[in-house]
């Protein structure tokens, strides 16, 4: 098995754990960072996820070296399993998740309190366009 499928699995796994922002420790509640550093973690790669940002933040640069410490690489196109995602969901928020396939993703979901698998919606104007993309090398 490569890791992008196992970073899916693992995030798969998680599915279910309960929403905690800023949490870091799936037995008492993750948030989106923490849901990628999680799943990450569980699949192997050595991850230091970063802290200090809000439920909304005007400016994300400081953070996005997160992505490349953990292994990560840029990629583009269709979403792919195992990808993570960079999502605008609106004004000043944005909200890592785990493709599990080109049209789902498990996310740590605020409004239902909890880690979920869900359609990935993307179409112009829907409200979670994807900013950026990285996935692990196979190898």
């Amino acid at each position: 098995m490569n890791r992008r499928e196992t970073l899916a699995e693992e995030a798969e796994a998680l599915v279910g754990v309960p929403f905690r922002l800023f949490g870091r420790d799936a037995r008492y509640g993750l948030d989106c960072v923490g849901l990628v550093a999680a799943a990450l973690a569980r699949s192997g790669a050595a991850v230091s996820a970063p802290s200090g940002y809000a439920l909304r933040n005007t400016g994300i640069d400081p953070f996005l070296p997160f992505a490349a410490k953990a292994g990560l690489m840029p990629c583009e196109g269709d979403p792919k399993r195992g990808d993570v995602l960079l999502l605008q969901p609106g004004p000043a928020q944005h909200h890592l998740a785990i493709a599990t396939g080109p049209e789902t993703i498990v996310h740590a979901h605020a409004g239902l309190r909890r880690v979920v698998l869900q359609p990935l919606v993307t179409e112009p104007g829907s409200g979670s366009p994807i900013l950026r993309a990285w996935q692990l090398p196979l190898e």
